[in-house]
């Protein structure tokens, strides 16, 4: 039994892959399309065998390698901070100053100032960034957004499969600069497609992107849907969080006008239970392989009606320069902070990323192939948890593995009708 990742193919039956998209934008022949499986992700179709077996497009895939210098290049890992989330040149905290981002913003709405603050004052020609698909709005598609009111009918988090990678095309044949804005293991594939096409590596402005705790599937939200009683067709608008920090998931009905919700520790609390295989073993929540990051600052939360707060990493020198003059131009509102506040503010997805090697491991024991990753200190990190905690993850990982005949490679998924 073939037990490598030699194609994209192997990709994507080892459950490794995370529905990016770089592989559509990758394949010069047009031989790769996306699906959305419901119970999985965001998945390459392919036009052909000869298109499956094809290696050239795992130079783009995250779900196979993930380098986390190719950001900023080799920068010294000074603390064990360092070490666990990545060096950064700059950490703050803060908010957008235009209020009505910050509002409908998950947290402090820094990502969707900073978007606003390239289209307006670094003169880029758009944001490629995912938002709700009009038509099913518990579903995702890809945006490009030239102004404030297209930027704000897309801010907030969109906790649903995403492929923005397969919008790189559109930045590619720009004639300016672009933003680009996604999870962190889209920003790995935007970070290996760059190496390839002197294109797109010029026109990708700034790269931007959130902490991530995993991507849940579309039964997920269909799920949490029809819990609160809505039919998904008669879904008109879908929100997963904003409107006040952090908000609540919201479903407005087309009848009648009605809205039923969770709180956001509610529906997160059931929407984990969708996350793929492949969100599992990430190495990288918080999105060392960008020129920003930016994620909740859990750490200052209260029930206080405070409309929102991000912490703001700083991965690149152009990430710095370009968060500079958007705070001397007054799009956002920043005080510095340090390593410490991170982790007291991720603590959740800290302690999970620790865990990762064992994950490994115990995939390794049952041959099952794993992604190369490079530089996360991913042992390090492992020998900070008690023993105990290193043996349950180990057996635990190894007991679903088995149970759910993840050790060995899976069946062909049936590709759902258009």
């Amino acid at each position: 039994m073939q037990r490598g990742i030699h194609n994209l193919k192997d990709v994507v039956d080892w459950n490794l892959c995370i529905g990016c998209g770089a592989c559509a934008y990758a394949c010069k022949k047009g031989g790769i399309s996306l699906v959305n499986i419901e119970a999985e992700g965001i998945r390459p179709k392919f036009a052909s065998e000869e298109c499956a077996s094809c290696s050239e497009c795992l130079e783009f895939c995250p779900g196979y390698q993930v380098d986390s210098y190719l950001a900023a290049g080799r920068i010294a890992k000074h603390s064990e901070a360092d070490h666990e989330f990545g060096p950064s040149l700059e950490i703050w905290e803060g908010y957008a100053t235009d209020p009505e981002i910050r509002f409908r913003a998950s947290s402090g709405g820094i990502l969707s100032a900073l978007s606003l603050y390239c289209l307006e004052k670094e003169g880029m020609a758009f944001v490629v960034h995912a938002g709700a698909d009009p038509r099913r709005p518990w579903m995702n598609k890809t945006f490009q957004s030239r102004s404030r009111d297209e930027v704000l009918a897309r801010t907030g988090s969109r906790y649903a499969p995403a492929s923005p990678c397969d919008g790189l095309g559109a930045i590619e044949a720009s004639d300016r600069p672009c933003v680009f804005v996604g999870k962190p293991c889209d920003t790995a594939g935007v970070a290996l497609a760059r190496r390839q096409r002197p294109g797109l590596e010029k026109n990708l402005g700034l790269v931007l992107s959130f902490f991530c705790a995993g991507t849940p599937s579309t039964r997920g939200t269909l799920d949490l849907m029809r819990s609160l009683g809505v039919n998904p067709d008669e879904a008109e608008t879908v929100h997963y969080r904003g409107d006040g920090w952090p908000g609540r998931f919201r479903v407005k009905a087309k009848e009648k006008e009605r809205e039923a919700s969770y709180s956001y520790n509610e529906s997160w609390g059931r929407l984990t239970h969708y996350r793929p295989v492949r969100c599992h073993i990430c190495p990288d929540g918080l999105g060392r392989v960008s020129d920003i990051s930016c994620g909740d600052a859990w750490n200052e939360f209260s029930e206080n009606n405070d409309p929102g707060r991000s912490l703001v990493l700083v991965r690149t020198e152009r990430g710095r320069e370009i968060l500079t003059r958007a705070r001397e131009a007054g799009y956002v509102d920043l005080e510095p902070r340090n390593s410490a506040a991170v982790l007291a503010a991720q603590v959740n997805l800290l302690s999970r990323r620790r865990e990762i090697f064992g994950r490994l491991l115990a995939r390794k024991l049952l041959l099952v192939p794993i992604p190369n990753y490079v530089g996360f200190s991913l042992f390090r990190s492992w020998l900070r948890i008690p023993f105990l905690l290193k043996c349950r993850t180990i057996v635990g990982t190894l007991t679903r593995l088995i149970q759910r005949g993840q050790w060995r490679r899976r069946p062909p998924y049936v590709t759902p009708a258009p």
